[in-house]
């Protein structure tokens, strides 16, 4: 059996889109993908994902391998499942371009097509953005804390998956990496790949001095020597001495020491002193172990002459924070806006547009509405009847647009420690229809549960 990607989602996701099929039931309906608060430490979020979301929806195509497998997990004939074969998506997308800033409740993509398409991508299209939006989220606050200082992925060894260690270096360049240690990522989106030796190397060898002469053997320059195998502060006396040995031409032009662990503020001090007296300025540090925008910050505002930082596992798995409280609701149904009235999950109806004001002092209002004075409509029409309107954001737009942004962010929305996120405005004529549709829905709720006089 070969599958598609159609089956990479929820079960009752096919059990709605079967009944919706059933029932005739295949007017043009928009969901609105949002998350409904920021999460805690974050001042703000990225739109990320869109890219992998859009290349879903441009291939859906439910092919009978599918069909047979949505018959056998719900046991029943194939038969039964055959309104969905052949099921492609047709429908229109308008999105939040990647690497723009969004705010809790501002919808990040809305999606218009016929009900069981638009019910059926609802489980892949969250996961694609879910995951990278969070995971670009911590990677602008890497680059923030850096402040200027070179930023580079080591994240793949621990991501959830080759799949999301991929993303991860994608989002990290797109929020100003310089670089990662993903080769098929670097390869595929023509990054910088990076990366130097692991203690296993250093291990093989008689001593640090031999394993680090090998090294530089094979890779004539520039290099980058890991230190803290043994001693650190040793390991870098005898980096200087290999470095110095190999003459200008090769410390001169980029070669670095990697220290790992330890107190990486002292030790980089301590480090820098031996090089330096060394005659060794031009050679640079890095540090890794641990790493995200916590600890650089603090690295950083200590003073510690580290130039490289090199964030992991807590960065691609954006470990403070490893989700988004998202959600894909349904906002209209063949032209009749709807709600949800859940204690906690409240829904406001029918299509959106954000307005982004001056210092992410943001609207939230229908798509209908002209922009107020001095604001820009966020979100873009990026799939018409299925198929791209245009080519694919390149990772330079995506950049460009989130530093301009970032430096747009009001302070306290920048801030490592203790963000305050601004907080979108509701456009009038949103809230009145909102009021409207929330009457008429407990209205109508109130009239189908009251029991009739006769019971």
């Amino acid at each position: 059996m070969h599958m598609s990607d159609a089956t990479t989602t929820d079960l009752y996701e096919v059990t709605m889109a079967m009944s919706y099929l059933q029932e005739g039931m295949t007017g043009p309906a928009t969901f609105s993908l949002f998350a409904r608060r920021m999460p805690a430490e974050r001042g703000f979020l990225v739109a990320a994902g869109l890219e992998s979301a859009l290349d879903h929806l441009s291939g859906l195509l439910v092919g009978p391998d599918d069909v047979e497998a949505f018959a056998s997990v719900l046991h029943r004939a194939p038969r039964d499942l055959a309104p969905l074969l052949g099921l492609t998506f047709t429908g229109d997308v308008r999105a939040v371009p990647e690497g723009r800033i969004v705010l809790a409740g501002e919808p990040l993509l809305e999606v218009t097509a016929p009900l069981p398409e638009a019910q059926l991508v609802e489980t892949y299209v969250l996961n694609q953005l879910n995951h990278q939006t969070a995971v670009a989220a911590k990677g602008a606050r890497c680059v923030l804390a850096a402040d200027g200082r070179p930023v580079v992925d080591f994240s793949l060894r621990r991501t959830h998956g080759t799949q999301a260690g991929f993303q991860a270096a994608r989002v990290g360049a797109m929020a100003g990496f310089a670089g990662t240690s993903n080769v098929a990522a670097a390869t595929a989106l023509g990054i910088p790949a990076v990366g130097t030796m692991a203690h296993s190397y250093v291990e093989a060898f008689p001593t640090e001095e031999d394993a680090f002469r090998a090294f530089a053997r094979a890779h004539p320059g520039p290099v980058t020597l890991l230190v803290d195998t043994y001693d650190t502060e040793e390991g870098v006396r005898t980096a200087a001495r290999v470095l110095r040995e190999l003459g200008p031409a090769v410390h001169a032009a980029g070669s670095a020491i990697r220290l790992d662990s330890g107190d990486l503020g002292a030790l980089a001090r301590r480090a820098r002193f031996l090089l330096d007296d060394a005659g060794l300025p031009g050679v640079s540090i890095t540090a890794s172990g641990g790493l995200d925008e916590y600890a650089v910050e603090e690295l950083v505002s200590s003073g510690a002459p580290i130039d490289t930082y090199a964030v992991g596992t807590r960065f691609g798995v954006s470990a403070d924070a490893p989700y988004l409280d998202s959600a894909y609701k349904l906002v209209e149904y063949e032209g009749r806006p709807v709600m949800k009235l859940s204690s906690a999950k409240v829904t406001a109806p029918a299509p959106k547009q954000v307005f982004r004001g001056l210092g992410c002092a943001d609207v939230i209002g229908l798509t209908d509405e002209r922009p107020p004075a001095g604001a820009e409509p966020l979100l873009e029409t990026v799939m018409r009847d299925g198929r791209r309107t245009g080519p694919r954001a390149t990772l330079g737009e995506c950049r460009d647009r989130l530093a301009a942004d970032l430096d747009a962010l009001p302070p306290a929305a920048r801030r490592i420690r203790g963000p305050v996120a601004p907080h979108p405005a509701v456009s009038e004529r949103l809230r009145d229809l909102t009021a409207r549709v929330r009457h008429r829905t407990e209205a109508h709720a109130g009239a189908v549960s009251s029991p009739s006089p006769s019971e």
